[in-house]
């Protein structure tokens, strides 16, 4: 089974900026003293790190600029 590609990794990472937009411009909102807020800001600001990291390290891999190891045989 392969593993995450760089294009899926970058349609995650797009799809959770988006999110992140929408929330910010109004899912939020209160009527009599209830506040409504459709989905958790903290969650997909989670999510924006977790994927912008593995779109760098697939695309630093795709470049051939993995990272380097050092191995110190001793």
């Amino acid at each position: 089974m392969a593993g995450i590609t760089l294009l899926q990794a970058q349609t995650q990472l797009d799809a959770y900026l988006a999110a992140e937009t929408a929330v910010l411009s109004g899912q939020a909102y209160e009527i009599a003293g209830r506040r409504l807020t459709r989905a958790n800001l903290a969650e997909i600001q989670d999510g924006i790190k977790t994927w912008n990291t593995r779109v760098t390290g697939l695309a630093r891999t795709a470049a051939g600029r993995g990272r380097a190891r050092t191995v110190v045989v001793g």
